[in-house]
């Protein structure tokens, strides 16, 4: 079975490709996401093989959804377009197919077919998600936040996930991953558990085993281990 996600915030469009892909037989529709930020969550907790993604969403394309994707879960991208522009730049982003909206059966079919015979998985890089993040998309009730880099003193994970901290103190989920945070905005790893800005680093603090705690300029304190104290220095510019 192919697993599937399908992407759209058109509720009406998720439902017709979700009855066709159905029907396909070898398919099975694992979820259904209306925006970005429901997506990525559903890629990490779901690890589809295929999404079929909407390439116009509010907030958050999909082409900017993919760069915020964990390489290590990157499914193979089937942009859903109603526009033929847009299906010209998925190809120049070498998605693995496109598909017109609305969707016409035989075009379908001829998508899974390439599907069932091609099982590589496929890379970001590859899709054009090298660019750095200049904002982080975070849950909210009934809502997305969209939080600036330049606003975020550090980055934390938790029981409950992964959370951003703005330099007024709030803390605000995020469906990223910490190796997203860390390979595609500035902030930098510190602790297995935190990522820092250093632009909003105020102190260094050393403290017993060769630990440190980085004190933030709003008066935040984050946690620097042995093993990332060395490389976090080097970073700073301090020997």
């Amino acid at each position: 079975m192919i697993r599937t996600l399908i992407v759209d915030d058109e509720p009406r469009a998720r439902t017709e490709l979700a009855n066709l892909l159905k029907g396909a037989g070898d398919v099975e529709v694992v979820g259904e996401c209306a925006n970005a930020i429901e997506a990525i969550g559903a890629i990490n907790r779901l690890v589809p093989a295929v999404v079929f993604l909407d390439i116009q969403m509010p907030l958050i394309s999909g082409l900017e959804m993919l760069s915020m994707l964990d390489p290590d879960r990157m499914p193979r991208i089937v942009f859903l377009t109603a526009y033929d522009d847009y299906a010209v730049q998925a190809f120049e982003e070498h998605a693995f197919d496109y598909l017109l909206k609305p969707t016409d059966p035989a075009r379908l079919e001829k998508t899974l077919d390439r599907l069932r015979r091609d099982h590589a998985p496929q890379s970001v890089d590859v899709l054009g998600g090298g660019d750095l993040l200049r904002q982080i998309p975070c849950a909210g009730v009934n809502s997305i936040f969209l939080m600036k880099i330049g606003e975020i003193e550090y980055a934390a994970s938790r029981l409950g996930g992964i959370y951003v901290i703005g330099a007024d103190g709030q803390e605000r989920f995020t469906e990223l991953t910490l190796r997203t945070l860390e390979e595609k905005t500035p902030l930098v790893r510190c602790h297995r558990q935190h990522l820092v800005n250093t632009e909003h680093i105020k102190e260094i603090r050393f403290v017993d085993n060769g630990l440190a705690e980085i004190h933030t300029v709003s008066g935040q304190t984050v946690p620097v281990s042995r093993h990332y104290l060395g490389p976090l220095m080097a970073r700073l510019g301090i020997s």
